[in-house]
């Protein structure tokens, strides 16, 4: 934060000093009470299970500059300010919005059911072929993360890329009306969080209250490869973009292959076309690519610029990442799994080259009622494509193996219960020339195999 003092901040938060000095400058937010950066306020958050008021005196002792409470009058003999708030989880948001109120800067918001951190990260990259960008920071893109991100943009930034995230009804409206952006894109609408939203329907909804925060005369970028986004059009007094593949897309990719699981396409809007070589793997990307050619685009960066920035994108751990270990491809994807990203996983594997395709698939979460059919879904797609041997790990996988079994035979299948057991599996099927996949949603920590194969006296092996 800048221009920021302990007086701004209780003004804006709606709270009341208790004790010390109000011009006591403030340049930083934090939640944690172990990891206070210099000058930073501390908000005590209540959850479910924790009330972090108690952690108050550990925040102040490593050094906080000021704190919120709402469960304290005037504590004795304290030199750091205090500032009483009704409620720190709401305050933070106040603060979060008056903050954003004073920012000149042009904010791009992005939210999807997959693909948000990697579209984020691409059209940051892209517009930085023209702007000092700033970015959301790791996964701070909630009710709470969201305010602390927006704290963190400086007069250095001339353009941010937000990420706006979403778990519950009615939080997106909550956190876009706090950002406020100029620009918002929708990446897709997927079944991710069906599990507390109910539908894809409600899903669709609850994505486009991103137009709640978007500022008068501003910009809806869709995907038009998305069959729900592809008839959407934005509210009155908003623009309508789209990207994708087809004709209705302004800004659209043509002449896709994949090499080795990289992306080569043409991106084409207007009279312009640009050939476009990815340094990350899928097809999927393709579409991440031409939302960040959009955005810089329409914020006048040349596409060749934009373009050839994008090719330094390499990914994010656990993401797509490709290694070699003893004649050993090893894909890991192991961060996260929809039956978006899932499908658009194998389609990678079968086409990578080498004597036998092995994919180790694992449970997805929070798919609700409809899960075991999402998974059998996968399987019947598998079972399609160029692959050799399934290994699956977990209960829900285990209809992915039935949905391989029912519709090919020439597809061997194994399934497990324990990544111990699958290592051990791996560890006598692996032969130089395979190449294997691991894909799975976090929880069922498919990285502790990859973790396995990589590792050689001790150290993981380097990427490919």
């Amino acid at each position: 934060m800048e221009n920021m003092t302990v007086r701004k901040i209780a003004e804006a938060a709606g709270g009341e000093i208790l004790c010390g000095d109000e011009d006591t400058p403030i340049v930083h937010i934090s939640i944690d009470s172990r990891n206070i950066p210099e000058h930073a306020l501390f908000v005590p958050l209540i959850g479910e299970k924790v009330d972090a008021h108690k952690f108050l005196g550990q925040a102040i002792q490593n050094g906080a500059a000021a704190v919120f409470t709402s469960r304290h009058q005037v504590p004795n003999d304290s030199r750091v300010p205090w500032i009483r708030v009704e409620d720190t989880k709401k305050a933070l948001q106040k603060l979060g919005y008056a903050y954003r109120n004073q920012m000149t800067l042009p904010l791009v918001g992005i939210t999807g059911s997959v693909g948000k951190t990697t579209t984020r990260e691409m059209i940051a990259l892209a517009l930085s072929a023209g702007f000092s960008v700033y970015k959301t920071p790791g996964n701070k893109n909630s009710q709470v993360g969201l305010p602390i991100t927006l704290s963190e943009i400086t007069s250095k930034d001339e353009i941010g890329v937000i990420e706006l995230g979403m778990s519950e009804p009615g939080e997106l409206s909550v956190i876009a009306k706090i950002a406020r952006p100029d620009m918002a894109v929708i990446t897709n609408i997927g079944v991710t969080h069906i599990e507390q939203l109910g539908s894809r329907e409600n899903i669709y909804r609850e994505k486009l209250t991103i137009q709640d925060g978007l500022k008068e005369g501003g910009t809806l970028i869709l995907n038009a490869d998305d069959d729900m986004l592809m008839h959407t059009r934005a509210r009155e007094g908003f623009r309508t973009l789209y990207y994708g593949t087809g004709k209705q897309a302004d800004y659209r990719a043509e002449e896709i292959s994949l090499e080795e699981g990289y992306p080569v396409f043409t991106a084409v809007h207007a009279a312009e076309r640009v050939r476009v070589r990815l340094h990350v793997m899928g097809e999927h990307n393709v579409l991440n690519a031409m939302a960040a050619l959009a955005v810089a685009g329409e914020y006048k960066v040349p596409m060749k610029d934009a373009a050839k920035v994008l090719e330094q994108f390499e990914g994010f751990e656990n993401r797509q990442q490709v290694y070699r270990k003893d004649g050993i491809t090893v894909i890991n994807d192991s961060y996260n799994a929809s039956p978006a990203s899932m499908k658009a996983a194998i389609r990678v594997l079968a086409s990578m080259s080498g004597k036998r395709r092995i994919a180790v698939l694992a449970d997805m979460k929070e798919l609700g009622k409809d899960a075991s059919a999402f998974h059998y879904e996968i399987g019947q797609f598998a079972a399609e494509q160029n692959i050799d041997f399934l290994v699956t790990c977990g209960p829900l996988a285990k209809q992915i193996a039935k949905g391989v079994l029912d519709a090919a035979k020439n597809i061997q299948v194994v399934s497990f219960m324990k990544n111990e057991d699958v290592i051990l599996f791996l560890d006598g099927l692996l032969k130089p020339d395979d190449c294997i996949l691991l894909k799975g949603s976090n929880s069922m920590k498919l990285f502790e195999v990859s973790a396995h194969l990589l590792r050689e006296d001790g150290k993981e092996q380097t990427q490919k």
